[in-house]
């Protein structure tokens, strides 16, 4: 059942990614662009969280690069809203 979960956590944050970035090609907006870089970052997050727990489940530890794509993901997203401030 983690397998499942996990599986469409990583879809989903993909999902979002996509369409993020298809509404700021559409509309410009730059937070948009902020937004769906954010996404980008959760999605390489949720894909190595699959890697870590079903993949490789005792060979491998990703821990450390999932903190670190979180990371980016937080800090990407608090950029674009400081930045583009009205």
């Amino acid at each position: 059942m983690a397998t499942v979960i996990y599986s469409l956590c990583a879809f989903t944050s993909i999902m979002c990614l996509v369409l993020l970035w298809r509404s700021w090609r559409a509309s410009g907006a730059r937070l948009l662009f902020w937004s769906a870089l954010c996404f980008g970052a959760l999605s390489v997050n949720n894909v190595l969280l699959v890697l870590d727990r079903v993949v490789f489940p005792v060979e491998v530890d990703l821990g450390m690069p999932r903190l670190v794509a979180a990371l980016i993901a937080v800090l990407l997203l608090l950029f674009g809203l400081i930045w583009e401030e009205d």
